[in-house]
């Protein structure tokens, strides 16, 4: 288990509101209020809103539902969806990605416009890895339905050490290629809201998922391209393993059925999560009972 007492640790609770949380979620939940509780930190609750097309109102609800049902505290953030939309809605902070995505543009050789279609990227790579087919195009940045890719070098490795993972190495180009930072619609990118949001935080502390190691890649290498943002390659990074659901898929919202309700709709009680954590940390049988449990067994845990 990393010991965290040299410095603050300020965490964060990130989820998007873009399906019903399910048990992978909840465990990231959960994971990272432990580590960030057992630092005696700081925890952010900050919601992904910029995928627009994707959200629904009863989403955002239910991320309050699920925090409060796992019995779960957090330091800062909305306490409602009322107060999210009036005043963390990451609408309210577009400038600042906008700024950011400006200071990029000004980088030479870094982003490009690309007018590719999904099913034109999906036809050249049945993967999604985009060919790069528009590098070379020179195509106006304010084109009407272009979105701004950022030109990632082939031979492009992104190296850090991961406090479960170990030291890792992201073939950044192999795994995400030309990845998009500004929408066709013009709104900007996931990877660009995060990195944004989590410098303004001064977040220190990132849990997160296995299979979200490439975009962590991406952050990092983006983020040093502009020095108002540089910090990002500061902050620790724990990236767990994931969970897998009966047929041995991982867990993910965009996977779910149009019945599917999450794991508050699943799980009869909060302790099938628990149990999940226990298991995820190697802890007794007994640690997964509760949360209280949970936290009185966390100082022996061992994180990879």
């Amino acid at each position: 288990m990393p010991d965290f007492t040299p410095w603050p640790v300020l965490g964060r609770l990130a989820p998007t509101p873009s399906g019903y949380l399910h048990l992978g979620n909840a465990v990231n939940f959960v994971l990272t209020w432990l580590l960030v509780r057992r630092a005696h930190g700081t925890l952010h609750l900050r919601i992904d809103d910029l995928d627009r097309a994707r959200l629904r109102p009863v989403y955002v609800e239910n991320i309050f539902r699920t925090i409060d049902w796992l019995g779960l505290d957090y330091d800062h953030g909305p306490t409602g969806p009322d107060d999210f939309g009036r005043n963390f809605s990451q609408l309210h902070r577009l400038s600042d990605y906008q700024q950011f995505l400006e200071a990029l543009r000004q980088q030479p050789d870094l982003l490009y416009a690309c007018t590719c279609s999904r099913t034109e990227i999906l036809a050249q790579s049945p993967l999604g890895t985009y060919s790069g087919t528009c590098r070379s195009q020179h195509l106006a940045f304010d084109m009407p339905g272009a979105a701004w890719r950022a030109q990632v070098p082939a031979a492009t490795s992104v190296a850090f050490t991961d406090l479960w993972q170990g030291p890792v190495a992201v073939r950044l180009a192999q795994e995400l290629g030309d990845f998009v930072v500004r929408k066709k619609d013009g709104q900007p990118a996931y990877q660009i809201g995060s990195i944004v949001d989590d410098v303004r935080l001064g977040i220190t502390l990132i849990v997160r998922g296995l299979d979200l190691l490439p975009s962590t890649a991406a952050q990092r290498w983006l983020a040093q391209k502009v020095p108002a943002t540089d910090s990002f390659a500061r902050i620790r990074l724990v990236h767990h393993p994931l969970l897998a659901a009966a047929d041995g898929q991982k867990l993910s919202k965009s996977q779910q059925q149009p019945l599917d309700r999450g794991i508050l709709a699943e799980a009869a009680s909060p302790q099938v999560v628990y149990a999940a954590v226990a298991r995820l940390l190697r802890l007794p049988e007994a640690a997964g009972r509760s949360l209280a449990a949970l936290q009185a067994a966390f100082p022996d845990a061992a994180v990879g």
